[in-house]
């Protein structure tokens, strides 16, 4: 076929298709451009390799640290390595879920650079389920669970199999204000009762806590119904348990949503919004982690000289609180080229040396008991001894694969607090537990 342009003759071309030398060129292009690939992955694929004589690049995957403390212990672990291997600290997004969202598509993909893994504590049943991470066995099981606490081990464990190390962890205690409150309450109706008082005297007497619809919703139901005895899910984690506990659970929430105790804010409160009303003020009592002590001590000193800790409050009198537990468990990926190595970084990362500076400058909870007694440990942490009687007594959030859909039928159901109708809602939570334990309605 022939077109005419300016009376020139040209070849005219059939959409979609190129002509014989055009062709040829978008070949040759091609075929450069693959050369060119193929002799960057060579490149990169020596670098650092046992091949070049360096040391071996481990990547760990983690939550991006301000405070320099992770950057820190890989550069510790990389000098004492002797050599042997760098460890190369990559940060994830802020937001859990982003961090989720990366690890799961590289490791769907069977990404080997993905070596040491900071796994958020729900997501070992799941990543093991599919078998992305490797299982801790023999000589680095008994050095990951020696003078380890017994939860956070629970965290990183999935069918009686230990699936990670525990780097670091976390739990609330219940802060207040001495000047407010002489006395700490110890349930949730005596704290009430102390917030309807206050308010009634015209004082400040809020109880901050994440009411938002997220995460910290689900970790405040699971809290009170760990605390009245029960359970969000049986012990092989096949059905919800749920029943009265969960309904006492409700309620509470509920009751203080409804009371003068409630922030006006409380339905899109997180915790750094509890931290910021605290510290305006407007507060009594505040359920939160201890990230809020140095920040009062900062921002706010003439109040920090009556800001107070003391247990979380319990549901019944007598029965202490079972607060739910956070922090980052260690894993192996299951694809990496290096995992002896490893699993040797791994728990250099989480040793004596660097969880002390991960609680010291990070302000992130150990995972080693003797910590809890250590000077310089208390002379930061001067609530010590209650995050360690605490996490002694603590509960899990529900471990299942299904962990993200469980979580998303509770914080969606209970949100807002204020709107809690207790049996109803326990009901429609267990029924929508079932069907994400049966893949049914799942959500990504």
């Amino acid at each position: 076929m022939v077109g005419r342009t300016n009376g020139q003759a040209r070849p005219v071309r059939v959409r979609g298709k190129a002509s014989p030398r055009t062709a040829g060129r978008r070949a040759a292009q091609r075929l450069r451009c693959l050369a060119a690939l193929s002799l960057l992955a060579g490149l990169l694929t020596s670098c650092g390799s046992e091949e070049s004589g360096g040391p071996v690049r481990l990547n760990w995957y983690n939550f991006p640290d301000d405070s320099g403390a992770l950057a820190s212990a890989a550069s510790n672990c990389s000098r004492s390595s002797g050599g042997r291997y760098s460890i190369s600290y990559n940060k994830l997004p802020r937001a859990a879920d982003g961090q989720r969202q990366q690890l799961v598509r590289r490791l769907a993909a069977e990404d080997s650079a993905m070596d040491i893994l900071g796994l958020d504590v729900t997501w070992a049943a799941e990543f093991a389920e599919a078998k992305w991470i490797l299982p801790w066995t023999g000589a680095n099981r008994r050095k990951a669970t020696a003078g380890t606490l017994a939860v956070p081990l629970q965290t990183a464990t999935w069918k009686g199999r230990l699936y990670a190390v525990p780097y670091n962890t976390n739990t609330q205690l219940l802060w207040y204000r001495s000047d407010l409150v002489p006395k700490p309450p110890t349930t949730w109706a005596e704290m009430l009762a102390m917030a309807r008082v206050l308010a009634k005297q015209g004082k400040p007497h809020f109880v901050e806590i994440q009411g938002a619809q997220y995460e910290g919703l689900t970790v405040w139901f699971n809290t009170l119904v760990e605390s009245a005895g029960g359970s969000i899910l049986n012990r092989t984690a096949t059905a919800p348990s749920l029943g009265p506990p969960a309904v006492r659970a409700a309620t509470i929430m509920h009751d203080l949503a409804t009371s003068p105790a409630a922030d006006p804010s409380l339905s899109n409160q997180m915790e750094d919004q509890n931290r910021l009303a605290m510290e305006s003020g407007t507060a009594a009592f505040e359920l939160n982690y201890p990230f809020v002590y140095p920040s009062m001590k900062a921002n706010q000193p003439k109040l920090f000289k009556s800001f107070r800790w003391a247990p979380y409050p319990g549901v019944d009198p007598g029965r202490p609180a079972k607060p739910t537990i956070g922090g980052i468990d260690l894993a192996i990926g299951a694809y990496s080229n290096h995992p002896d190595l490893a699993f040797e970084a791994a728990l250099c990362l989480r040793n004596r040396q660097n969880q002390m500076a991960a609680a010291i400058e990070g302000g992130l909870p150990p995972t080693l008991r003797s910590l809890y007694s250590d000077k310089a440990l208390i002379k930061s942490y001067p609530f010590a001894a209650d995050v360690l009687s605490a996490l002694e007594n603590a509960s899990t959030r529900p471990q299942t694969p299904a962990y993200q859909n469980v979580s998303i039928a509770i914080s969606h159901t209970l949100s807002p607090p204020s709107a809690i109708n207790p049996r109803s809602d326990v009901d429609e939570i267990g029924s929508q537990i079932e069907d994400a334990l049966e893949s049914k309605g799942l959500i990504p």
